[in-house]
């Protein structure tokens, strides 16, 4: 019964948000309340959600000093040098945006964290995207490729995971990975080329003039002209654009663009604001202090010498408050799923179910299983319910067929271009809400191209011999 449940709540769930019918907010609470009342859970579920949050209240503290830190950057200009350099390199090509989107997340994916990588990729990026008439989606699919292909560096969690949960070394797992890993980023690549040549042809070639950007304060700038069309900001080849004059466009507050004279720059800080930044992201990759209490630190010391005034303190924060309720809501309603799922023993129930039906003569090929059902499973559950509830099971399975651990690990990792994808990573969700896209929009055009990007990198491994199959 409660695999039944389990699979039919994530059914009932993904229906919901693929077909507009829910916000991800409320389909994420209603949903796993709705059926863990029909599993039993009675008056418990008050402590199966509360569990839950508590086990996702560092995330959410994460996300919204995170934002606002970042937000803060934004305001001051640390950015606008990044952005210009950008724009000079890709001129009047969405071609040139879109790769050098996948490349600068793949380089800011290093630090290990999918939130800062979105932030900064997202902050960069997005206004060349409204200008150019780029369509967002584009820019969080070819982001959360990029930054799901490279999450199985050591530090970036899912491999520490697996490794800790079956007693081994992460470099043992991750080191014979590596040209996985590359096959994987090289199949971003091409999908980032291909998504950038259909915005091309689908825009039209643009002329950009990067003196005349600006953003939606009352600016009456250009941005750019269509060759195809006509337009504020260019147009495709119906002839018709977006318009030149908001750079924030669906994407809320949280971009105040390139616009030279907004009130917020910091000129005479820029130097010290990127030393801030730069020394963050260094203890960060340190692992010195819990990531949440860095941000903690790093945005109130943004705020307090940017804007030493406590009235402009809260307009800072003001500034970026909805994109700091947007995704911290997800995130603790996403906890209300991962609760109810674990609390139930959904999660133990359908793991059970899927390794009764695997039949004994596929055993040889249990690591192969592995790696393809990681997709699904690190999608629909937590990294720690998969490799410290799941893998620990299907390799002492595995054992019995000659397969040894580290080989379960490294199939098991392969799966994270999918799981990134996933509703219950907070950072999707940030990615998605800084963008101003629907989750189900992006995951109509980014699940079918992680899979592939997983499935590439399972057979990468299968044929250099890291991943035994047979």
């Amino acid at each position: 019964m409660l695999v039944i449940l389990g699979f039919l709540m994530v059914a009932v769930f993904m229906y919901l948000i693929l077909t507009k019918r829910a916000t991800p907010v409320v389909a994420l609470t209603l949903v796993p309340v709705a059926f863990g009342l029909f599993a039993g859970a009675g008056l418990g579920i008050g402590d199966m959600i509360t569990d839950g949050i508590k086990t996702l209240a560092p995330t959410a503290a994460l996300l919204f000093f995170a934002i606002i830190f970042f937000g803060i950057m934004i305001d001051v200009g640390l950015f606008d040098p990044l952005v210009r350099g950008i724009l000079k390199v890709v001129r009047n090509d969405p071609m040139k945006l879109v790769l050098g989107t996948a490349i600068l997340a793949m380089v800011v994916s290093l630090d290990g964290d999918g939130s800062t990588t979105f932030i900064i990729v997202t902050s960069a990026l997005l206004p060349l995207y409204l200008k150019l008439g780029v369509s967002p989606v584009i820019l969080t699919v070819v982001a959360g490729l990029a930054n799901g292909t490279m999450n199985i560096i050591p530090w970036g969690g899912p491999t520490v995971r697996a490794a800790s949960a079956l007693g081994i070394s992460p470099s043992d797992v991750f080191i014979p990975m590596v040209p996985s890993m590359i096959a994987g980023l090289v199949i971003v690549l091409l999908f980032a080329v291909h998504l950038g040549i259909m915005e091309r042809r689908r825009i039209g070639a643009l002329v950009y003039e990067p003196e005349l950007v600006a953003t939606g304060g009352g600016s009456t700038s250009k941005g750019g002209r269509g060759k195809k069309g006509s337009g504020e900001n260019g147009s495709g080849k119906n002839g018709s654009g977006t318009s030149g004059g908001d750079a924030k466009g669906e994407s809320g507050q949280f971009f105040d663009g390139l616009d030279p004279e907004r009130p917020t720059l910091r000129p005479k800080l820029l130097w010290f604001n990127a030393a801030l930044t730069v020394s963050l992201l260094v203890v960060l990759v340190m692992d010195i202090l819990p990531i949440p209490v860095l941000f903690m630190i790093a945005a109130s010391i943004a705020l307090t010498v940017n804007f030493p005034r406590v009235k402009e303190q809260g307009e800072a924060i003001s500034r970026h408050s909805s994109s700091i309720v947007s995704v911290v809501a997800m995130v603790l309603a996403a906890a209300v799923l991962t609760g109810v799922f674990q609390g139930t023993g959904m999660v133990e129930a359908m793991a059970e179910w899927l390794l009764n039906v695997i039949p004994s003569a596929m055993g040889p090929y249990l690591a192969g299983i592995t790696g393809v059902l990681s997709m699904p499973l690190t999608f629909f559950m937590t990294n720690d319910a998969f490799y410290f509830g799941i893998l620990p099971v299907l390799t002492e399975t595995a054992a019995q067929y000659g397969i040894e651990p580290v080989e379960m690990a490294r199939a098991s990792i392969t799966g994270q271009p999918v799981h990134l994808q996933s509703p219950l990573v907070p950072a999707i969700l940030l990615l998605v809400t800084l963008a101003g896209v629907s989750l189900a929009d992006h995951h109509k055009k980014v699940l079918w191209r992680a899979a592939v990007v997983s499935l590439t990198m399972l057979v990468v491994g299968i044929a250099l011999g890291q991943i035994p199959f047979g």
